[in-house]
Order: C-alpha cells, then sequence, then structure tokens
C-alpha cells in the first residue's frame, strides 16, 4: 500500500514538473538567482573570519583592513539583497503561471467531459478542485521554488566552505547530516496520506455548503435544517481530524530539526575549540565554522517545511490533475458534416439507451417526423421524456440504433452545428451574470436593437424588462438573481425567439408563467413553430392539443400515437392521463 501511495506521488510530481517545464527559462532564471544569493551568503563569514583575525591582541588592531572588509561585507549584502528581490520574482511567475495553466486545463477540460460525468458529481467537489486546491498547491509550489533550491545549495555550498577551511570539522557534520535526513523521510512519509484526505474531504464540505444555501428555501420549508447540520457536522468533523493528523505530523518537523541542527552545531564548537586550543585553528576560522554550522543547519528545518507543505500541495495537485485527465466526450469524427440550415426531418431508428447498463430505460424507439411537424412527448415523470431531448441534442449517444437528421447520423454531424439547429426552452432556466441583453443575444451576439426588442414583444418579456432599472442593460446575477422564476423562463423563451433555428425543443417551457401569460405565449410559440420541427415535453395536456403528433411514453416505449382526437377515441392511456387532468 505505501509503494502504491509513493508511486502515484511520483507519478504526481512528474505531472507537476512537466507543467514547470513549459516555463524552463524562468526556471533557469531563478536557479542562476539562487546559486548567486547562496554564493553571496556564504561568503559573508569569510569576511566575519577575516575582521576577527584583524584584531591580534589587546591595543593591537588593524582598523584599515576592517575598514575594506566592512565596505566589501555592505556591498556584498546589498548585490545579495537585490539578487534574492529577482529570484522571488522569477520564483512567483513560475508558481501563478502554472497554476493558471493548471486552472485553464482545467476548465476547458470540464467544458469537454461528458454529461455523466458532471451529472454523476457534485458541482461544489468540482468548484473545490479547481478553486481550493490550485491556491493550495499554489502555496506549497511557490514555498518549494522559494526554499528548496535555496536550501540545497546552501548545504551543498557550506559543505565546500567549510572543507575549504578545515576537513576534520566537515566530517563531523556530514556524519551528523544522515539523521536529519531520516527526520524529513519520517515526515513525508506520514504527511501525504492526511493532506490528501484533508483535500478531498474540503471539496465534499464545498458541495454541501453550496447545495444547502442553493436549496435554503427548500431546506426550510420542510424543517430540513437539523438533518443538514448533522450532516454537516459529521463532514465538519472528519475534516477537523484528518487535518489535526496532517498539521500533527507536520508539527514534528520543527522541533525535530532543531534537535538535529543543535548536534551539528555542538559537534562544532566541541571540535573546533580543541582544535583552536591546539592551535589548528584561528579564532576568526573557527568563529568563520561556527556561521557556516548554523547556515548548514537552517536549510534543513526549511527542507523539512517544505517537505510537508509540498505533500499537501502534491496531494491538492494530484485531484486537479486527475479532474484534467478525466476522459473527455469523443470528438466529432474526422469527417464529420456541418449541418445548415437543417430542413427539420428527424428519424430515430430502434433507439436504445439506457445512464445505468443494468437499468434499461428506452428500448427499440422509433420514430420518422417530417419537416415543420410538431411533436408532443407525454407520459408519466421517468418514462424517458427528457431523455428524448439528451438523446436529440446528443448530450447522450445512443447505446445501439441511431438517431438521424436530414438523413444523416447525428454522430456523423459536428455537434456545434447539430446543436445551432435546435433552440431549447427548458423548465429549469439558465443566465449568466451579466445584462439583459447580454442574456437574450447570447445566441446571436450580432442581432440588431429592434430584432432583439422585437422577440421580447413576441414572448411577453419586453414590458417587465422597461421596469427593471436599467432596462435590456440592467445587470442582473447569477441565475437571475433577484428576478422571479416567471421572468427567467420569459428570457430564455426570448432568447431563442430571437435565434429562430429550424428545430425547436420546448421541455416544459412554460411552467413558471401565469396563465394568463402562458395563453399568449402559446400563441407566439403557435406562429415561431410554424414550418419549424417542433418536440414538446409537456405534463399540462391542455399545452399540445394543436401537436401534429402526440406520443405517448411509458417505460421508454411509445405505447400510443396519434392526434389529440384520436388519443382521446382510443380510450386508452392518454384518454386516462387527460382524463385525470380535466375530470373535475
Amino acid at each position: 500500500m505505501a509503494k502504491k501511495k509513493t508511486g502515484v506521488e511520483k507519478e504526481t510530481l512528474g505531472k507537476v514538473l512537466r507543467y514547470v517545464r513549459r516555463h524552463s527559462g524562468w526556471l533557469v532564471v531563478s536557479l542562476v538567482m539562487a546559486a548567486l544569493s547562496v554564493a553571496g551568503a556564504l561568503y559573508l563569514p569569510v569576511l566575519t573570519g577575516r575582521a576577527v583575525d584583524c584584531i591580534i591582541r589587546a591595543g593591537e588592531v588593524n582598523f584599515t583592513s576592517i575598514k575594506d572588509i566592512l565596505r566589501q561585507m555592505g556591498l556584498l549584502i546589498l548585490l545579495t539583497a537585490a539578487v534574492q528581490w529577482v529570484m522571488n520574482v522569477c520564483n512567483n511567475r513560475i508558481t501563478y503561471d502554472v497554476v493558471r495553466d493548471l486552472r485553464e486545463d482545467a476548465f476547458k477540460r470540464i467544458e469537454e467531459l461528458p454529461l455523466k460525468y458532471l451529472d454523476s458529481h457534485q458541482p461544489g467537489e468540482i468548484v473545490s478542485r479547481v478553486i481550493a486546491d490550485a491556491d493550495q498547491f499554489a502555496d506549497g509550489l511557490l514555498m518549494g521554488f522559494t526554499q528548496l533550491f535555496t536550501g540545497v545549495l546552501t548545504i551543498v555550498g557550506t559543505l565546500g566552505f567549510m572543507l575549504s577551511v578545515n576537513l576534520w570539522i566537515t566530517l563531523v557534520v556530514v556524519l551528523v547530516t544522515p539523521v536529519s535526513f531520516f527526520v524529513a523521510g519520517f515526515i513525508a512519509k506520514r504527511t501525504y496520506k492526511m493532506f490528501r484526505l484533508q483535500s478531498e474531504t474540503r471539496g465534499e464540505q464545498t458541495a454541501l455548503v453550496e447545495e444547502v444555501i442553493g436549496s435554503q428555501k427548500v431546506v426550510q420549508a420542510f424543517g430540513h435544517g437539523a438533518f443538514e447540520q448533522d450532516k454537516f457536522d459529521e463532514i465538519n468533523g472528519r475534516l477537523q481530524k484528518y487535518s489535526l493528523q496532517a498539521v500533527f505530523f507536520s508539527s514534528l518537523t520543527n522541533p525535530c530539526t532543531r534537535f538535529v541542527n543543535s548536534l551539528v552545531y555542538t559537534g562544532v564548537a566541541l571540535t573546533g575549540a580543541m582544535l583552536a586550543i591546539s592551535g589548528s585553528l584561528s579564532v576568526g576560522q573557527l568563529t568563520c565554522l561556527l556561521s557556516y554550522a548554523n547556515q548548514y543547519t537552517k536549510p534543513f528545518n526549511e527542507i523539512s517545511g517544505v517537505v510537508t507543505e509540498l505533500q499537501n500541495a502534491l496531494a491538492c495537485a494530484g485531484r486537479l490533475i486527475e479532474l484534467i485527465e478525466e476522459e473527455p466526450q469523443k470528438p466529432d469524427a474526422p469527417d464529420a458534416r456541418v449541418l445548415a440550415d437543417a430542413s427539420g426531418r428527424v428519424s430515430l431508428e430502434h433507439v436504445d439507451f439506457s445512464y445505468v447498463p443494468e437499468r434499461p430505460l428506452i428500448e427499440d424507439f422509433s420514430l420518422k417526423v417530417q419537416p415543420g411537424q410538431r411533436v408532443a412527448l407525454v407520459g408519466p415523470t421517468g418514462c424517458g421524456k427528457t431523455t428524448m431531448i439528451n438523446l436529440l441534442m446528443r448530450f447522450y449517444d445512443v447505446d445501439s440504433g441511431k438517431i438521424c437528421v436530414d438523413g444523416t447520423d447525428i454522430r456523423q454531424i459536428t455537434r456545434k452545428s447539430l446543436r445551432g439547429n435546435y433552440g431549447m426552452v427548458l423548465q429549469d432556466t439558465w443566465l449568466k451574470s451579466g445584462t439583459i441583453r447580454e442574456n437574450i443575444c447570447m445566441g446571436r451576439p450580432d442581432a440588431s436593437e429592434e430584432e432583439m426588442i422585437e422577440a421580447a414583444k413576441a414572448s411577453h418579456a419586453h414590458s417587465f424588462i422597461l421596469r427593471l432599472p436599467q432596462g435590456y442593460d440592467t445587470v442582473i446575477g447569477e441565475d437571475g438573481g433577484s428576478l422571479s422564476q416567471g421572468q427567467k423562463q420569459l428570457l430564455c423563451i426570448t432568447r431563442v425567439m430571437l435565434c429562430l433555428p429550424p428545430m425547436l425543443i420546448l421541455d416544459e417551457a412554460t411552467s413558471s408563467i401565469d396563465t394568463r401569460t402562458e395563453i399568449r405565449i402559446q400563441k407566439a410559440f403557435a406562429r415561431m413553430m410554424r414550418g419549424r420541427t417542433s418536440f414538446i415535453v409537456a405534463h399540462r395536456l391542455s399545452t399540445i392539443r394543436e401537436a401534429d403528433v402526440i406520443l405517448v411514453m411509458r417505460d421508454g416505449h411509445i405505447v400510443e400515437q396519434g392526434d389529440h382526437e384520436e388519443l382521446l377515441a382510443q380510450n386508452g392511456f392518454y384518454a386516462e392521463l387527460y382524463n385525470s387532468q380535466f375530470s373535475a
């Protein structure tokens, strides 16, 4: 299990490094600046040692040499500070460019994912990966660039400088060093799993909070607050547990590395003092070596902290990369046709489809729709009406059989052009943050002011839009902000009326509109559907009396077919549904 975890961690690190390599120019500059910064910091003790050796004895001090050394030290400190500033600029640039690339790739993949992935994952959990996990990864990566490079170079450089001063003291330092590696390895092995669980639980918590906030009216109406509170407390408790365990292991870093630091410093001080007493080492050289002992051990403290942060960063990066590497929807066929100005002839031939293989939904479904026909789909909840819409729009692909538009299998038509030939109004409205104008003209950004207003008048949205503070330039929030459900539905209808594509899909399009307005919109729909192939899903059977063909669905099959009068005359399932609505 430990080997598997280490393998996943290494694989994630390799993928992160591939993103880092895209910015190799900045990386090279950062490494050069790190080397110069370390060289400057390590040369300073040499100058300090020389200054100490200028104090020969009481009353005999070489002030001229000390002044020269102090000038050199001042210049060196200024240059080192400038180099460190440039290095930090490079590190910040690399870090946030890498995070930007990851977020762009993640969002691009979300746009390419099949709907079955989005239907099976909570939006809040996906948002947590793109936002929170990316931020956590950025923090760890920045610390890695800022401290890891300089830390490693400092260790190597310090050993080199110490070796040039005294071999024996350098050997003492080298012999104590493995203790630091043991401490770092011990902590690293135990933190990755906890940080991974912490990240996953944080995503679960974000998803729950978003769900409860979005459905607060329902939660309060059904008195479900206590249940949701218990659910949140359970997730919050797990997050606390994983966070405490991660923090516990990571908090071992500082005391453990400080203990190792003290061992190194003690070894250098004792050995150096004995050599100084014997005359093998000057006091200035001992001062220099003690300074190096501090500089040598400090990076181990920093690197252990960096390793802990990198565990968290890699755990978060792993979740983000998992999203990026999810299987996208099948691309359009290389020779896919671009459907332009469809006539509206649609056929379904022996279509089978199920969301879950062991639960068949639509079986051996066949249908031929002529251009300009109005086809209504009716039936009880769960019979497959909305699923048919998903298949027509190719949000899902059929398991077997085929769906054709103008004689061409829709799998041989580009998705963009297929969906561009449909105008769709659903029961669930969707509006983006922006102005009323931007929402209406989404499908036709080049539409004129007159065309937009004409579409709004046809949908009976014009009057309420004019009552808004800035009319068509009124900015609304996500999903319509403070607009009523009916007003949002009118805007969605206006959007389709402006585009007027050759085929229409109306899935409970007037479900949130009052009866008086609905009658007017039905007349507008009748004008709009004239000469256009239309698929209408409706529970209120009064709205589909004028349909050319009514398909009565039950358990994924067409059980009856005909116009309104024919189906009533058959006195079958449709008549039963119709009479249940108008029995009064």
